[in-house]
């Protein structure tokens, strides 16, 4: 097997690093790269939130109600630990993670209220 130098090596690296780092996974799973204290930090405001998603997503006494609009007055009553877990997740203020947070808040909880149903 040929050797590769130095250069090639650390190129070879950057192309690596570049893309496992699309994945949520390698960065929020403690590797060596991240921050455990953040990471742990993150992982407490995502189970808040889910936490305040399953605790408001109560099955409805009329149970012909929209489950969509249901859904987001969850997610509206929750907005301080979806803006808790935003803040802590996107220190560059990027529009995008805004409304990727804020659209999984949504869906998940849809599936609190699907559940309560149930």
């Amino acid at each position: 097997m040929k050797r590769l130098g130095p250069s090639k090596r650390v190129a070879m690296a950057v192309l690596a690093l570049s893309l496992t780092a699309c994945s949520r996974d390698y960065i929020f799973e403690g590797n060596e790269y991240s921050n455990p204290i953040k990471v742990a930090r993150i992982k407490e405001l995502y189970q808040a939130r889910d936490a305040c998603l399953a605790r408001n997503a109560v099955p409805s006494a009329g149970g012909g109600s929209d489950v969509a609009s249901i859904a987001r007055a969850v997610s509206l009553s929750c907005a301080p630990e979806t803006d808790r877990l935003i803040a802590a997740t996107n220190a560059d203020r990027d529009p995008k993670v805004v409304e990727a947070i804020r659209n999984d808040t949504e869906q998940r909880a849809t599936l609190y209220v699907l559940r309560a149903r149930g």
